[in-house]
C-alpha cells in the first residue's frame, strides 16, 4: 500500500507522443482543443485515461500547444476566441493568448507540450499531469 502511494513521487515519469490529428485539419491562427490518451493509464482507468490539451498552429509549419489544466487548482481553462484569454471558471484565472498569467491566483504561466509534425500528423509530447511542483 505504502508503494502504491508513494511510487509517484519516486518513478520518473514517461513521456509519449501523441497524434492529435492531421496538419491540414487545423486553421492557421486558431486555436483548437485536441484529446489524447494520457501518457500512462491504468489498466482500470476508462474513460478517465482520456485527457486534452489547447493547440494553435502558428503559421503553415509550426504550432504550439497549452496544458488544458489552470496552474492553480488543475480546473480545466477554455479558450475565448473573441476575447484571444484562456479562462479558468472555478476561481476567476485569466491566461494571455501565450499563457501568461494576465489575472487571478495562478501563480504560473500554462505549461506548454511540445510540439512536431511527423508524416502530416501533429502530435504533442505528453506526460502525466504532475502532482507536485519541482
Amino acid at each position: 500500500m505504502a508503494g502504491f502511494i508513494l511510487a509517484p513521487f519516486f518513478v520518473r515519469s514517461k513521456e509519449v507522443w501523441r497524434s492529435v490529428g492531421k496538419v491540414n485539419s487545423f486553421k492557421i491562427g486558431e486555436t483548437t482543443a485536441v484529446g489524447y490518451e494520457d501518457a500512462s493509464p491504468l489498466p482500470w482507468a476508462g474513460v478517465t485515461a482520456r485527457s486534452a490539451a489547447w493547440l494553435r498552429r502558428v503559421d503553415a509549419e509550426s504550432f504550439t500547444a497549452f496544458a488544458i489544466n489552470c496552474t492553480h487548482l488543475g480546473c480545466p481553462v477554455r479558450w475565448l476566441a473573441g476575447a484571444k484569454l484562456f479562462m479558468c471558471p472555478c476561481h476567476g484565472g485569466v491566461y494571455y493568448e501565450d499563457g501568461a498569467v494576465a489575472a487571478g491566483p495562478p501563480p504560473l504561466p500554462l505549461p506548454r507540450y511540445r510540439v512536431r509534425v511527423k508524416d502530416g500528423d501533429v502530435q504533442i509530447q505528453t506526460a502525466p499531469i504532475p502532482i507536485s511542483r519541482k
